[in-house]
């Protein structure tokens, strides 16, 4: 996906449109689903006044390497599903399992049911954080088209379940308004800072890399331990 889309997912997301989530016992409603979204100035304007100190990296691998890869990706992204149930997993028993790399994963978001997963993956912290990652992927063509907005939350619940997170957890988790705000703000931030125009994007000790085969990732990383 290009940057003009990244951008005004954004947008979307501190628009509150339709991100916050009441429920009750039996049934679940998305909070002003129909909340008219802030022009790209304004947004731009928000992030800045938002508190991320918060929102911290989700680190796996070796975090004292010398190889680091960062990656850009939205739990609702085609590609970056497939790079996650394919390559991901090929650079996980070569370089992460091994120790060999540190892996960034940074959250990129094009709308809010990517921001609802976000919220979802973070809920368990750093230890789940991965493990509910690669849950959101395997499932991702069932989750995001699960339908209305209330059967999309559901079907992230479940996956939280499954990962072990319990519903009042959940329930926090989904309802953490200020978190919502400030890990679209950071996004924004770290997005500028590194010039992210797609996902999936990699930023491979600091060179930013468009979607590539894993063995063009492999050549690249090899030569970066090589040095």
């Amino acid at each position: 996906m290009n940057r003009r889309n990244i951008l005004l997912g954004a947008f979307a997301a501190l628009g509150l449109g339709g991100w916050y989530m009441t429920s009750n016992r039996s049934t679940t409603t998305v909070a002003f689903p129909d909340a008219p979204l802030p022009g790209a100035a304004n947004a731009q304007g928000t992030s800045g006044d938002v508190d991320t100190s918060g929102i911290v990296d989700m680190v796996t691998g070796n975090a004292e390497s010398a190889v680091e890869i960062i990656e850009y990706a939205s739990f609702t992204c085609p590609h970056c599903a497939t790079f996650h149930n394919t390559a991901f997993k090929q650079l996980k028993a070569d370089y992460i399992d091994t120790g060999k790399i540190k892996f960034v994963y940074r959250e990129v978001y094009f709308d809010r049911f990517g921001l609802w997963a976000s919220l979802v993956a973070r809920c368990g912290g750093a230890d789940k954080f991965f493990g509910i990652a690669d849950l959101l992927y395997k499932e991702q063509a069932l989750w995001t088209r699960a339908g209305e907005p209330a059967a999309i939350v559901e079907e992230l619940r479940k996956i939280g379940r499954v990962a072990g997170l319990d519903n009042d957890a959940l329930e926090a988790c989904l309802q953490n308004g200020d978190q919502a705000q400030a890990l679209v703000a950071w996004y924004q931030q770290n997005a500028e800072e590194d010039g992210i125009d797609s996902t999936p994007s990699f930023v491979i000790n600091g060179k930013k890399y468009s979607n590539m085969s894993y063995a063009d990732m492999k050549q690249v990383i090899d030569d970066a331990l090589a040095d």
